[in-house]
């Protein structure tokens, strides 16, 4: 039995000086970095659980994104939830070109697609107002 490892892609110099490869989890934090400084992103969706979409932190940027990474290029699937209000196409276009340059720049992989996928919308909080206290 011989398992696939985890990292495949490698740059495209073979001038003797060897190869560079980039674990799928580099590529997936550099896209998740990524999509969080779009404006209008409430969060990335860790998946769906029990019909309710779950936000992921922000200490865990490899959720919420997909990467099949080759040789000399990668596509990349980003799973989100937006704020309300938000433009979903323009929030969405915005994501697909700040996840391709971050990936281009600083891998020198070709990203050849971006998939953004809506999985919900963030309401903004109600504003509770408090209760009077109790008298006994």
């Amino acid at each position: 039995m011989s398992e696939k490892p985890d990292f495949n892609a490698n740059s495209g110099d073979s001038d003797n000086k060897g190869t560079v490869s980039y674990a799928n989890d580099v590529i997936a934090t550099i896209a998740g970095l990524a999509v969080m400084e779009v404006s209008g992103v409430a969060g990335m969706s860790g998946g769906v659980v029990d019909g309710i979409v779950e936000l992921v932190g922000r200490k865990n940027f490899t959720k919420g994104i997909k990467v099949e990474v080759g040789n000399h290029e990668c596509a990349i699937d980003a799973f989100i939830v937006i704020h309300y209000g938000a433009k979903i196409q323009e929030v969405a276009a915005a994501v697909q070109e700040s996840v391709r340059k971050a990936v281009e720049n600083m891998t020198g992989l070709k990203v050849v697609e971006v998939n953004v996928h809506i999985q919900g919308i963030q309401f903004e909080k109600e504003i509770k107002e408090p209760e009077p206290p109790r008298v006994r």
